[in-house]
């Protein structure tokens, strides 16, 4: 069972968030897919990991790239883990039917859209009944709060 944790994003957009998220769980060893919406996206997201900080660089890459293996930060809009991944990011409201095949989840929404939050809360519903064990994480000024 995946070990998940949902981040409602509330001071900070995801194109802040997700690079220090990303930052964090590198450090921590892990090998990461970020699974987004759609083709554009993965294109968004990987421009933004290129400029979110000058003093800053992930590891990164998408199909456009090829040997998935190299990249410790897999982008896709596909079910799939070619990296061996063991963290699996999930963003613009992308449901997984493979959660066991990471020990990590962290699923990111936007929580001023009351419809990305409505789908959060069936994401979680699901999980739940799978029998993942889960975490809700809330921003605050300071960061980020474990709220269940």
């Amino acid at each position: 069972m995946a070990e998940i944790g949902f981040y409602h994003l509330s001071s900070m957009p995801l194109a802040r968030a997700l690079p220090r998220l990303l930052e964090r769980a590198c450090a921590q060893g892990h090998r990461i897919v970020v699974r987004a919406g759609s083709t554009e996206r993965v294109e968004h997201l990987n421009a933004l990991l290129w400029t979110y900080d000058e003093a800053s660089f992930l590891p990164h890459g998408s199909a456009r790239d090829g040997s998935p293996g190299a990249h410790p930060i897999w982008l896709s809009d596909r079910a799939e883990n070619p990296n061996d991944a063991t963290m699996l990011v999930l963003v613009d409201g992308v449901a997984a039917e493979d959660l066991d095949a990471f020990s990590r989840c962290a699923d990111l929404f936007d929580g001023s859209d009351p419809a990305a939050v409505e789908a959060a809360r069936d994401r979680w519903r699901q999980a739940q009944a799978a029998g993942h064990a889960l975490t809700y994480w809330q921003q605050s000024e300071s960061g980020w709060e474990k709220k269940a």
